[in-house]
Protein backbone atom coordinates (compact mmCIF):
# COMPACT_ATOMS: atom_id res chain seq x y z
CA UNK A 1 0.00 0.00 0.00
CA UNK A 2 1.50 3.13 -0.75
CA UNK A 3 2.57 5.90 1.66
CA UNK A 4 0.19 8.14 0.48
CA UNK A 5 -3.42 5.80 -0.14
CA UNK A 6 -4.86 9.24 -2.67
CA UNK A 7 -1.83 9.25 -4.70
CA UNK A 8 -2.48 5.34 -5.93
CA UNK A 9 -5.76 6.00 -6.83
CA UNK A 10 -6.44 9.64 -7.64
CA UNK A 11 -9.83 9.18 -8.85
CA UNK A 12 -10.95 6.35 -6.80
CA UNK A 13 -13.45 5.27 -4.60
CA UNK A 14 -11.25 6.60 -1.75
CA UNK A 15 -11.29 4.84 1.81
CA UNK A 16 -13.14 1.64 2.81
CA UNK A 17 -15.93 1.82 4.55
CA UNK A 18 -16.20 2.86 7.87
CA UNK A 19 -13.19 4.59 7.16
CA UNK A 20 -13.23 8.46 7.14
CA UNK A 21 -12.86 10.37 4.09
CA UNK A 22 -10.32 12.73 4.86
CA UNK A 23 -10.19 14.34 1.48
CA UNK A 24 -10.22 18.13 1.07
CA UNK A 25 -13.04 19.42 -1.14
CA UNK A 26 -13.69 22.46 -2.25
CA UNK A 27 -16.95 23.98 -2.71
CA UNK A 28 -18.43 22.74 -5.87
CA UNK A 29 -20.72 24.34 -8.48
CA UNK A 30 -23.23 22.61 -8.22
CA UNK A 31 -23.55 21.97 -4.64
CA UNK A 32 -26.48 23.98 -3.18
CA UNK A 33 -25.95 27.10 -1.33
CA UNK A 34 -27.41 25.21 1.62
CA UNK A 35 -23.57 23.79 2.52
CA UNK A 36 -22.09 26.99 3.28
CA UNK A 37 -24.45 27.48 6.05
CA UNK A 38 -24.53 24.12 6.93
CA UNK A 39 -20.75 24.09 7.38
CA UNK A 40 -21.29 27.10 9.76
CA UNK A 41 -23.93 25.01 11.69
CA UNK A 42 -21.95 22.43 11.87
CA UNK A 43 -19.37 24.46 14.03
CA UNK A 44 -22.28 24.96 16.63
CA UNK A 45 -22.08 22.88 19.85
CA UNK A 46 -25.01 20.98 20.18
CA UNK A 47 -26.68 22.88 23.05
CA UNK A 48 -27.07 25.65 20.31
CA UNK A 49 -27.87 23.22 17.61
CA UNK A 50 -30.91 22.54 19.55
CA UNK A 51 -31.93 25.59 20.40
CA UNK A 52 -31.90 26.95 16.98
CA UNK A 53 -33.72 23.40 16.39
CA UNK A 54 -36.62 24.81 18.91
CA UNK A 55 -36.39 28.06 17.33
CA UNK A 56 -36.94 26.66 13.69
CA UNK A 57 -39.54 24.55 14.95
CA UNK A 58 -41.90 27.77 16.30
CA UNK A 59 -41.52 28.76 12.61
CA UNK A 60 -43.16 25.76 11.59
CA UNK A 61 -46.24 25.83 13.68
CA UNK A 62 -48.07 28.59 13.68
CA UNK A 63 -49.70 27.81 17.09
CA UNK A 64 -46.44 27.67 18.97
CA UNK A 65 -45.70 31.15 17.37
CA UNK A 66 -48.88 32.62 18.10
CA UNK A 67 -48.48 31.30 21.71
CA UNK A 68 -44.57 32.89 21.57
CA UNK A 69 -45.66 36.32 20.35
CA UNK A 70 -48.83 36.17 23.14
CA UNK A 71 -46.17 35.09 25.73
CA UNK A 72 -43.45 38.02 24.20
CA UNK A 73 -46.84 40.87 24.51
CA UNK A 74 -47.38 39.57 28.46
CA UNK A 75 -44.05 38.52 29.78
CA UNK A 76 -41.98 41.47 30.87
CA UNK A 77 -38.45 39.97 30.01
CA UNK A 78 -40.45 38.78 26.72
CA UNK A 79 -37.73 36.54 25.75
CA UNK A 80 -37.79 32.72 25.38
CA UNK A 81 -34.82 31.18 27.39
CA UNK A 82 -32.19 29.25 26.31
CA UNK A 83 -33.23 25.99 27.78
CA UNK A 84 -36.72 26.38 26.59
CA UNK A 85 -35.15 26.40 22.70
CA UNK A 86 -33.12 23.53 23.69
CA UNK A 87 -36.25 21.53 25.46
CA UNK A 88 -38.48 22.27 22.00
CA UNK A 89 -35.84 21.46 20.01
CA UNK A 90 -35.13 17.97 21.53
CA UNK A 91 -38.99 17.27 21.32
CA UNK A 92 -38.64 17.73 17.75
CA UNK A 93 -35.32 15.85 17.45
CA UNK A 94 -37.22 13.09 18.90
CA UNK A 95 -39.95 13.30 16.70
CA UNK A 96 -37.61 13.22 13.19
CA UNK A 97 -35.27 10.93 14.77
CA UNK A 98 -36.47 7.48 13.92
CA UNK A 99 -38.23 9.03 10.67
CA UNK A 100 -34.37 10.28 9.72
CA UNK A 101 -32.63 6.62 10.65
CA UNK A 102 -35.37 4.76 8.49
CA UNK A 103 -34.53 6.69 5.27
CA UNK A 104 -30.68 7.18 6.16
CA UNK A 105 -28.46 4.40 7.68
CA UNK A 106 -25.14 5.83 8.88
CA UNK A 107 -23.27 4.85 5.97
CA UNK A 108 -19.32 5.76 5.29
CA UNK A 109 -17.90 8.28 7.38
CA UNK A 110 -17.68 11.84 5.12
CA UNK A 111 -14.52 14.16 6.52
CA UNK A 112 -15.37 16.83 4.04
CA UNK A 113 -18.47 19.04 5.85
CA UNK A 114 -19.81 20.16 2.57
CA UNK A 115 -20.46 16.86 1.17
CA UNK A 116 -21.42 15.30 4.55
CA UNK A 117 -24.09 18.39 4.20
CA UNK A 118 -25.33 16.91 0.81
CA UNK A 119 -26.02 13.55 1.66
CA UNK A 120 -27.38 14.68 5.23
CA UNK A 121 -29.97 16.98 3.50
CA UNK A 122 -31.05 14.16 1.08
CA UNK A 123 -32.09 12.49 3.99
CA UNK A 124 -33.80 15.09 5.39
CA UNK A 125 -35.20 15.00 2.54
CA UNK A 126 -36.46 11.80 1.50
CA UNK A 127 -37.72 11.57 5.54
CA UNK A 128 -40.14 14.60 4.97
CA UNK A 129 -41.44 13.21 2.01
CA UNK A 130 -42.38 9.59 3.55
CA UNK A 131 -44.05 11.26 6.31
CA UNK A 132 -47.76 12.05 5.83
CA UNK A 133 -48.89 15.25 4.21
CA UNK A 134 -48.76 18.57 5.84
CA UNK A 135 -47.61 21.32 5.97
CA UNK A 136 -44.05 22.19 4.20
CA UNK A 137 -40.93 21.96 6.36
CA UNK A 138 -39.05 24.85 6.70
CA UNK A 139 -35.31 25.97 5.15
CA UNK A 140 -35.00 26.82 9.04
CA UNK A 141 -35.91 23.51 10.43
CA UNK A 142 -34.70 21.66 7.34
CA UNK A 143 -31.10 23.03 7.81
CA UNK A 144 -31.12 22.68 11.44
CA UNK A 145 -32.46 18.39 11.01
CA UNK A 146 -29.81 18.31 8.47
CA UNK A 147 -27.16 19.36 11.39
CA UNK A 148 -28.63 17.51 13.59
CA UNK A 149 -28.27 14.36 12.00
CA UNK A 150 -24.87 14.70 11.04
CA UNK A 151 -24.11 15.35 14.87
CA UNK A 152 -26.37 12.95 16.11
CA UNK A 153 -24.37 11.09 18.52
CA UNK A 154 -23.79 14.09 20.20
CA UNK A 155 -26.95 15.65 19.51
CA UNK A 156 -29.15 11.89 21.12
CA UNK A 157 -26.75 12.54 24.29
CA UNK A 158 -28.13 15.84 24.77
CA UNK A 159 -31.51 15.04 23.93
CA UNK A 160 -31.46 12.22 26.63
CA UNK A 161 -30.64 14.51 29.45
CA UNK A 162 -33.26 17.40 28.17
CA UNK A 163 -36.52 16.42 30.64
CA UNK A 164 -39.31 14.99 28.00
CA UNK A 165 -41.79 17.70 30.16
CA UNK A 166 -38.98 20.80 29.91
Amino acid sequence: MPARPNEADPEGAGPQPGVADARFTPPRADDPPTAEAGVVLLGLDAEQLLAGLGLATLADDPALVALAVDRIRHDARGALTTGQLVALGARRWRKARDGLAAVGAPGRLVGSPRRAWVQAARVVQAAREREAPGPALSAACAAYLTACWIRRDEIDELTSQVSVTA
